[in-house]
């Protein structure tokens, strides 16, 4: 019985126009040099972000750190980088009086900055979690509020980018899966307050796309004393290290950034989008959550049936193609 509800379920989800693979199309004629803040814009899926955008015409404030990145984010047509540390207030500040200044307001903010840290969430060091914390959540947090009068004159939008790792829960990937499934939760609550002033906000979920972020956290992995001789994770860690130590075998990460546009610019975006480069990604997210429904829903004393909850999914399927129309 259980076997059969789940595989219905997943036929249903995956059945959703645009709920695998990315196949979005920006339906907006007139682009007015609309500009949008992209956050962490110096590589990996900030920079194919900038990049798209400022090609289709769009102006786009690209948030960096360091200068070199920021010097070769000026050179970019139809990009003016900006100095942003989404963990430093006054950066921030000054980013909002940079937008201010160049007159042409703020239609859309796409929050894109992260970092990724791994370890046994028994072991990591409490100031680990707190950075991650910082940047991955709170970042995001800072940067919108500051930003917020701006989107809500132009009605524009904001995305965020948050993984499947916020649906999806995994040994020692805790550190980054609780700032995900919390940035799940800020969307989802952001969306409802900025829906007051006519703003959409989207959470965009990447699977693994080929980017410097795994490879960075590798080594950095390799260093920690859970990952030495004697540890009790140390086999293990060894496993994971090899895993994110090479990311070559994934694609570059062009859907996202379709996606990205779809959220920015479609008359009808969605809420949430699944973007990931294979057929495996996108059904053990989607089988995660389905699995989730089927616990909450077992042996309490409103369960509903098998048939009863998969009506309950061609209900909500009807209405998010009703939304694409």
């Amino acid at each position: 019985m259980f076997e059969r509800f789940i595989a219905a379920l997943v036929l249903v989800v995956l059945a959703i126009p645009g709920s695998t693979q990315s196949s979005f199309a920006e339906s907006a004629d007139d682009n007015a040099q609309k500009a949008i803040l992209v956050t962490g814009a110096s590589s990996g899926i900030g920079l194919n972000i900038t990049k798209t955008l400022a090609a289709s015409g769009y102006f786009v404030y690209a948030g960096a750190r360091k200068q070199a990145d920021l010097e070769a984010l000026g050179r970019i047509p139809n990009v003016q980088s900006v100095r942003l540390d989404v963990t430093k207030q006054d950066e921030i500040d000054a980013a909002v009086a940079t937008v201010r200044a160049g007159g042409k307001g703020l239609y859309g903010l796409v929050n894109n900055a992260g970092i990724l840290t791994l370890g046994p969430i028994t072991e990591i060091d409490e100031d680990e979690l707190a950075w991650i914390l910082d940047v991955n959540l709170m970042g995001v947090y800072r940067v919108t509020k500051a930003f917020a009068p701006l989107i809500i004159e132009s009605k524009g939008r904001i995305c965020n980018i948050s993984s499947i790792a916020g649906i999806l829960s995994g040994m020692f990937w805790a550190p980054y899966n609780i700032t995900k499934h919390a940035l799940e939760a800020y969307t989802d609550d952001l969306a409802a307050e900025m829906a007051l002033f006519d703003v959409q906000v989207s959470a965009i979920n990447p699977g693994n796309y080929n980017s410097n972020i795994g490879t960075k956290e590798a080594a950095a992995l390799a260093k920690q004393p859970y990952s030495q001789p004697g540890s009790i994770y140390a086999k293990y860690i060894a496993e994971e290290i090899e895993y994110m130590s090479d990311r070559s075998m994934y694609k570059d990460s062009d859907d996202v950034s379709a996606a990205i546009m779809h959220a920015l610019f479609n008359a009808a975006p969605k809420p949430n989008y699944l973007v990931v480069p294979n057929q495996g990604e996108a059904e053990s997210t989607i089988r995660k959550i389905i699995e989730e429904t089927a616990e909450l829903n077992a042996d309490q004393e409103f369960s509903y049936s098998d048939d009863e909850l998969i009506q309950m999914l061609k209900e909500a399927t009807a209405v998010q193609r009703a939304r694409g129309k």
